[in-house]
């Protein structure tokens, strides 16, 4: 399993960081479109892209407008951007309202599914984090290997989430 961490910082960039955004690049798998973003066309390997949103403030969803480059340098046979629904709609009407972001991005947007298989064969499923306005947490398993990704929550022994971690190879925290 590599991961490529694209950006590790939470709330706004800076000169060493970019906002959260993480990727799998032997599954096609993105976690959170943070500013980090930016930086997917150099590291992608295959054609098929899965973007899950933990959830919609801008430092995570904010990287969404720059996969119109990404698409230009890197044609993509498939693009899904996985979310709750209500935050996907959130996006789609707020940060890519023509008065923002006069052009479309040709992705689906689909709401998080039970269970979402990525082309490599690992199995994303998703579980309530506590954070305000509501986000969640992934986990990834393949038959020799998982992670889990838990952001903008505090970590406690006795977190409702916790069993859905439990055992995983990598945590990001």
């Amino acid at each position: 399993m590599k991961l490529v961490p694209l950006g590790t910082t939470g709330y706004h960039p800076n000169e060493l960081r970019q906002t959260a955004c993480y990727l799998l690049p032997e599954s096609g798998a993105v976690f959170d479109a943070g500013t980090g973003a930016y930086r997917l066309s150099d590291h992608l390997l295959g054609d098929e892209l899965d973007i899950f949103l933990s959830h919609a403030h801008l430092d995570h969803i904010v990287g969404l407008t720059f996969l119109l480059e990404t698409f230009h340098r890197r044609p993509m046979r498939r693009a899904t951007v996985h979310g709750e629904p209500q935050k996907l709609a959130a996006v789609r009407e707020h940060l890519f309202h023509v008065d923002l972001f006069p052009v479309s991005i040709d992705v689906e947007w689909r709401a998080l599914a039970e269970r979402v298989t990525l082309c490599d064969g690992g199995v994303v499923t998703h579980f309530p984090v506590p954070h305000p306005g509501g986000a969640v947490g992934f986990r990834v398993d393949w038959p020799r290997r998982s992670l889990a990704y838990v952001t903008d929550t505090t970590a406690a022994l006795d977190a409702k989430y916790v069993e859905a971690i439990r055992g995983v190879d990598l945590l990001l925290h």
